[in-house]
């Protein structure tokens, strides 16, 4: 997967003593602190074209109509369009991702842009996704191929060009529903995670966040029993460990699908709900289970509150485990690195459920042979090194929540990253 870093840092005093009547007090640089902060969009903020902003945003008329093809092939529909203000982000950024939740029923979709100001001005807009939940009406996609000489698009993420670090940002929000109909698409939740994450071969270690001891009670998926199931959404369950997370988290929030909803999968199949998660939060044109503001959104149809952010360190990760919050990880580590695994990946998520007695860290592991061998206990240091260095996602996370339950204060001192 995608990769960058993250970590929290201090300033080490030196005394260095020049002669016997004098000394020095040398300031040594601790760990570079990367850039990270997570804005929420402002509905009432922005222009609106036939929305309306009372409760989230919605579709209150047709501001235009457009076509739109795709393997499904050309259909028209009507359109309802929200331009955000522009956001700045207050140090130089190299990425963006923007993540949401909505209600997205049957016969409407949304598509949500972004744009940068950088040292040669307003770039272009850049679509960062096209969502729909129910199938037949759109394919849900990320859009390739958007690279210019400002910024390009990986997947889910706006990568800024080199020299063109962004200052500020804008986001674009488009409705779209079919033409003369009733249907009224509405996002509950936008919002924006800006970073510049240095290169870092190695991370520290980072100091206890309160959580040490701390277990959450996270419903145990493994994606490796689903080896082979539905080839045709990334190769089978071998590739499902974004959706088998965020499953595993819906049902620590009891808010998985129903027996209705997956009453297409094989009886035989041990766990449905995670079936149903890579079907509905699989990307068409990325062709996989593992977009990060898809996963997220996915949870959002179930009344959740999601989004996509950095965290700089495992310190920041303790603040949610310890107010009840699990929390979703992406890293990426060669086999022995991370001790206790037993295997190697490109990129992985894993759910973050807790912290033993002397701050390692318990994870539900969907890489595992069972259920029943999903929580994992790892290092604390080898966990975070993997996880923040610049060779991984640069401590890439999913927070999913009930809209209802509040998140803890963030980091006293640094920019909000939730």
């Amino acid at each position: 997967m995608r990769a960058l870093t993250v970590l929290l840092s201090g300033l080490l005093l030196a005394t260095t003593l020049h002669s016997p009547a004098a000394a020095t007090i040398v300031k040594k640089p601790g760990p570079v602190v990367p850039d990270v902060v997570y804005q929420r969009a402002d509905f009432a903020a922005g222009a609106g074209e036939g929305t309306s902003a009372a409760d989230g945003l919605s579709f209150a008329s047709a501001a235009g109509t457009t076509s739109y093809t795709d393997a499904l092939g050309t259909k028209t529909w009507e359109y309802a369009r929200w331009t955000g203000p522009e956001r700045t982000v207050g140090f130089p950024a190299t990425e963006l991702i923007a993540s949401w939740t909505a209600d997205v029923p049957r016969g409407s979709w949304l598509q949500v842009e972004a744009r940068a100001r950088n040292t040669a001005g307003l770039s272009k807009w850049y679509v960062l996704g096209r969502w729909s939940y129910a199938e037949g009406d759109i394919l849900r996609t990320s859009v390739p191929g958007q690279g210019d000489a400002d910024a390009s698009v990986a997947v889910d993420t706006l990568v800024a060009a080199a020299g063109r670090q962004l200052s500020a940002y804008q986001l674009r929000l488009t409705l779209y529903r079919t033409p003369g109909s009733a249907v009224t698409p509405r996002v509950r939740t936008l919002g924006a995670m800006a970073s510049n994450v240095p290169e870092r071969k190695t991370v520290p270690v980072s100091p206890g966040g309160g959580a040490w001891g701390v277990e959450l009670n996270v419903p145990r998926r493994s994606q490796n029993v689903h080896a082979g199931h539905y080839p045709e959404w990334d190769g089978g369950g071998e590739a499902w460990c974004s959706p088998t997370s965020t499953t595993m988290v819906l049902g620590y929030w009891d808010k998985w699908p129903s027996a209705e909803d997956t009453s297409w999968v094989d009886p035989s199949d041990p766990n449905p709900e995670v079936d149903h998660a890579a079907r509905y939060t699989y990307d068409h044109a990325y062709q996989g289970a593992g977009n990060w503001p898809f996963n997220t959104a996915y949870a959002g149809r179930y009344g959740l509150d999601g989004f996509v952010t950095r965290l700089r360190t495992l310190t920041e990760l303790e603040r949610l485990v310890k107010a009840g919050i699990p929390v979703i990880t992406s890293q990426s580590f060669k086999k022995g690195e991370l001790p206790g695994a037993g295997y190697g990946t490109d990129g992985h998520l894993m759910v973050i459920v807790g912290f033993t007695a002397t701050g390692d860290v318990i994870a539900n592991d969907p890489a595992s042979s069972s259920n029943d061998a999903v929580r994992h206990v790892y290092p604390r240091a080898a966990f975070e090194n993997v996880w923040l260095r610049s060779t991984s996602s640069g401590g890439v996370a999913y927070v999913i929540r009930p809209a209802g339950r509040a998140l803890p204060a963030t980091t006293p001192g640094l920019p909000a990253n939730w």
